[in-house]
């Protein structure tokens, strides 16, 4: 998170975008708390666990050490080569003499058994004692680190709350940005979503004599279509390193009660100079390009189309056929903020989809 949204100073200070960058650095750190809790948590269940372990092979320990105790002893009043003798001798029969020679053999046996045993049994208890020391550790460390991470947030609350009385204070100001910047964003929206009618009604044309508002697909294309949907949740990334910082539909705004912001897609902020992968085989259905020179690139796989937006250049063109995970284009790097962003889309025929819904869970 540091790294791809804190490593470069934006050349002009905006309050919202700071606001906005302190709610996900906030929203990261309390995530990584409440991990740390889990984890203690789970580390306290097993030094339970071993201490239990521990207490169990101490006792069956103990009772080996008294079994083994009475056989010394025993052992000891007829240890005399003498009284064995005599004991293998008043035999009535050869049958009994070795019989006994044998029960002798055995318990010999059995008595360096149970001093292996003893052995054994207190080497678990070692190993056992060492893993409690080490996980007891382990414990204290993550504590130590969510006072350091609960610090940081206290921190960082404290600079939030300073950027939100300024924004209270300018509310008129603010709201007329956001605003502004929500009409260009649905400028862009209609402008896609008539392209992709566009491209539709293009390859229907082509495709077939009948008219619709969906895509008709060709065999091939509906079992292109078919695997793109049997891999929903199970998609790769579009960018290697990814963060979250927008996500899909409708969001209220964080700083201004009563605002809320559409997002027909989710925007990953990534490393500079990143580049966008295709999520899944497809073709290059269209290539838009901005008044500003910014790119957008469209990959039609049956009736879906993943859409790879905000990129500097791209290394396809229309009609290519793309891999899986095969490079799209660069990602633009905004000059203000300094900040990597892919906007990124998932459409079916005339209507978007939650990105996150397809792609493989973080």
């Amino acid at each position: 998170m540091n790294s791809l949204l804190f490593e470069s100073k934006a050349e002009e200070k905006n309050i919202l975008n700071e606001i906005a960058d302190l709610n996900r650095k906030i929203a990261v750190r309390s995530q990584l708390i409440r991990t740390i809790n889990q984890e203690a948590r789970i580390l306290n269940t097993k030094i339970n666990q071993n201490q239990n372990k521990i207490n169990a092979l101490e006792k069956e320990l103990q009772l080996l050490k008294d079994d083994y105790a009475d056989m010394i002893y025993k052992s000891y009043k007829s240890k005399s080569m003498q009284s064995r003798l005599l004991f293998i001798l008043s035999a009535e029969n050869f049958h009994q003499a070795y019989k006994r020679f044998q029960y002798m053999t055995q318990y010999t046996e059995f008595r360096k058994q149970q001093g292996e045993e003893i052995a054994i049994q207190t080497e678990k208890i070692k190993v056992l004692t060492n893993d409690l020391k080490i996980q007891k550790i382990e414990k204290q460390n993550l504590l130590a680190e969510q006072k350091e991470e609960q610090a940081k947030i206290e921190v960082e609350k404290r600079e939030q709350e300073v950027l939100a009385k300024e924004v209270t204070a300018e509310k008129k100001k603010y709201t007329a940005q956001i605003r502004k910047k929500q009409d260009e964003e649905r400028k862009i929206d209609k402008q896609i979503e008539r392209l992709i009618r566009d491209a539709i009604a293009a390859a229907n044309k082509k495709n077939s004599s009948k008219t619709s508002a969906n895509f008709i697909l060709t065999p091939e294309a509906k079992l292109l279509a078919s695997k793109f949907a049997n891999n929903k949740g199970k998609l790769p990334w579009p960018v290697t390193n990814a963060l979250v910082v927008r996500k899909y539909g409708k969001i209220p705004h964080a700083s201004l009660p009563g605002i809320t912001i559409q997002s027909n897609g989710i925007h990953i902020a990534t490393n500079k100079k990143a580049t966008a992968k295709a999520i899944f085989e497809g073709t290059v259905l269209a290539i838009q390009v901005s008044s500003n020179g910014i790119k957008t690139v469209y990959v039609q796989h049956g009736n879906y189309i993943s859409l790879y937006s905000n990129l500097e250049n791209v290394s396809v063109q229309k009609g290519d056929k793309v891999i899986l995970q095969q490079s799209i284009g660069e990602i633009h790097t905004d000059k203000v903020t300094g900040k990597t962003i892919l906007k990124f889309q998932i459409w079916k025929d005339t209507k978007t989809e939650n990105p996150s819904y397809w792609l493989l869970r973080l």
